[in-house]
């Protein structure tokens, strides 16, 4: 018995594997120096399964169910080893259990700005970021492909690579797409589509499917955010005119509420009083003023000659009332209003053209 017991110890007769992590890809199942009994029963659980490696050559791959390894299960390996005794000796094979579930909540984001080129702003630098889910879809092209005979691997052997392609399908969406920097936000979810259907084809080479993509937000640069929030401000404002009355109005409110003393408080005070005076005086000015009524016509300018002194016959001015050589008063020549020819003092019309004087 001491020797069957022997015997037996070094053959294996269940073969399953249950993960405990969930970064975890692929499980090579430890042998231990064993080699598998005829016979021997192999679980394979649901989001798994076993691939049978023979000596470095891929043999068999089991899904979800429960199986005896025999000649009937196993064809490849039984065909690679030409089995003499009808496959009822213990034989050796590598095995590996691939985790085919779905990984989720992987994050993703640019790590260097996407150079854009706007209708309205122009050449612009995008940064975006969000989660993606993925899995194994094929399981021999994963082992040929990425993780050959790691007796471990994680998604973060993985992880690298499918950013790096999905920051590059997004870029593409954004650039094909020609969605303006301000619509960005509401086509999201189309963009995501769309970056899908560009990567999934680059992933399935690779034995691996990409299940979802959330685009989270797509940020413009810091210049543009700011120069955005500048153009919302005055479309909240309206009427720049009325705003810029109001906030001085609100100055002025405050500097007559500054305790400040001194010359500083007084000048404040006085700019206060100045700015105030214009601010009204343009306020309640009526801007569509009537336009002044039409002047009468000027009088002809009275003849500017000289005249003589009635008196000593010296030169005077024409509108002396005395003579300033002789101080003899002058008599007063008046002229018509409207035609300009002297009239005699006192007259009510005009000799000439009969203007009312």
């Amino acid at each position: 018995m001491g020797i069957l017991d022997a015997i037996k110890g070094q053959l294996i007769d269940v073969i399953e594997w249950s993960d405990s992590s969930n970064k975890t890809m692929v499980h090579k199942y430890d042998m231990n120096g064993k080699e598998i009994m005829m016979g021997a029963q192999l679980t394979v659980r649901e989001s798994q399964a076993a691939v049978f490696v023979n000596e470095g050559q891929l043999a068999d791959v089991f899904g979800p169910g429960r199986y005896e390894l025999s000649t009937s299960n196993m064809p490849i390996l039984t065909a690679l080893k030409s089995w003499k005794y009808g496959f009822k000796s213990p034989f050796k094979s590598d095995v590996y259990f691939v985790n085919t579930k779905q990984f989720l909540n992987m994050k993703w984001g640019t790590s260097n700005p996407v150079m854009m080129r706007d209708a309205e702003f122009g050449m612009i630098r995008l940064r975006a970021f969000g989660i993606y889910s993925f899995k194994v879809n094929d399981p021999e092209a994963f082992l040929k492909e990425v993780f050959g005979t790691s007796a471990l691997f994680t998604v973060d052997g993985v992880d690298g690579q499918i950013k790096r392609t999905l920051v590059s399908g997004l870029s593409d969406a954004i650039a094909e797409s020609k969605i303006p920097a301000l619509d960005l936000a509401a086509n999201y979810d189309e963009l995501a589509a769309y970056t899908m259907n560009a990567v999934n084809p680059k992933l399935a080479a690779l034995g691996l499917t990409l299940c979802s993509l959330v685009v989270e937000n797509i940020s413009l640069p810091e210049e543009v955010e700011k120069a955005m929030d500048k153009r919302t401000s005055m479309g909240v404002v309206g009427n720049l005119d009325q705003y810029a009355k109001y906030q001085a109005a609100e100055a002025m409110r405050e500097a007559a509420n500054n305790d400040g003393s001194g010359m500083a408080g007084m000048g404040v005070g006085m700019g206060a009083g100045a700015a105030m005076g214009q601010m009204f005086a343009q306020s309640f000015s009526n801007p569509a003023a009537p336009a002044a009524p039409a002047a009468a016509p000027a009088a002809p300018a009275a003849p500017a000659a000289g005249a003589t002194c009635s008196a000593c016959g010296a030169s005077i001015p024409a509108s002396a009332k005395f003579c300033p050589e002789c101080g003899a008063k002058q008599a007063v020549t008046v002229y018509c209003k409207e035609c300009g020819t002297e009239i005699a003092p006192g007259s009510k019309f005009c000799p000439e053209c009969g203007t009312k004087q």
